[in-house]
């Protein structure tokens, strides 16, 4: 027996245009699409600032889980793409820790020449789960 897949969107204009939701749920799988650093009206947060763009990424993130009604204690993968890992891979380190708290999710980091924005620093993908 299958579930019935539901979506979640931002609400931002450029959602549609790109063919894309920011969640997708079935059988009680969450899976999200790639997080960045944009406001709720899609304008990008924090050029050249790592951490501003880290934050805004996450809390970006939370708004997905909270839009399936889950917290980031349901996030099983969590894969972070980074434009400049020698410079941001400890202070990624630190804030993702502190975003996950006791939570361990598994999870990948990647560095990746660029982006979608020439400003954008970090991307974050991610794998949830609604509890059975």
């Amino acid at each position: 027996m299958t579930g019935k897949a539901t979506t979640y969107t931002h609400g931002v204009a450029w959602e549609e245009g790109f063919g894309v939701s920011q969640g997708y749920s079935v059988n009680g799988t969450i899976y999200i699409s790639g997080q960045f650093s944009h406001d709720m009206d899609g304008a990008f947060v924090g050029e050249n600032d790592f951490e501003a763009q880290t934050r805004q990424t996450l809390e970006n993130l939370d708004r997905v889980l909270a839009g399936f009604g889950v917290t980031r204690d349901h996030l099983a993968e969590v894969v972070i793409y980074l434009t400049n890992p020698k410079e941001h891979f400890q202070p990624c380190v630190v804030l993702f820790k502190e975003y996950v708290g006791k939570h361990r999710p598994a999870g990948t980091l990647i560095g990746v020449p660029g982006l979608a924005f020439p400003h954008q620093l970090i991307e974050v993908r991610a794998v949830a789960h609604v509890p059975s």
